[in-house]
This record gives structure tokens, sequence and C-alpha cells, in this order.
């Protein structure tokens, strides 16, 4: 159960390193993809995944 554990922080550490490494245009997306990701871990880590490394690679 443990590593379970460590094994969610590191990837909720990634995905926080994710979005700030990530090239976005003009605007504040970056800001707000990075309070979802804070205040919603789980379900922000899936959406940052599923939506918006698409939304950041356009730029």
């Amino acid at each position: 159960m443990f590593g379970l554990g460590i094994i969610g922080l590191l990837i909720y550490a990634y995905t926080i390193y994710d979005v700030l490494t990530s090239n976005f245009g003009p605007g504040n997306e970056k800001i707000v993809w990075i309070l979802v990701v804070i205040f919603l871990p789980l379900l922000g880590t899936l959406l940052w995944f599923l939506v918006g490394k698409r939304s950041a690679r356009q730029y």
C-alpha cells in the first residue's frame, strides 16, 4: 500500500513539472492548468494527460 502512495506522489509531481515546462501560447492557460492540478490532484492529473497536453503542443 505504501508503494502506491509513493507512485501516486511521483505522478503528481511529474504532472506539475510537465505543466510548468510545457509551451503555451499567449494567455493564462499555464496558470489555470497549475491551479487545476493543485486543487484537484487526481482529476487534474487525468485531465492534463487527456486534454491539456494536446492543447499545449499546438503552440
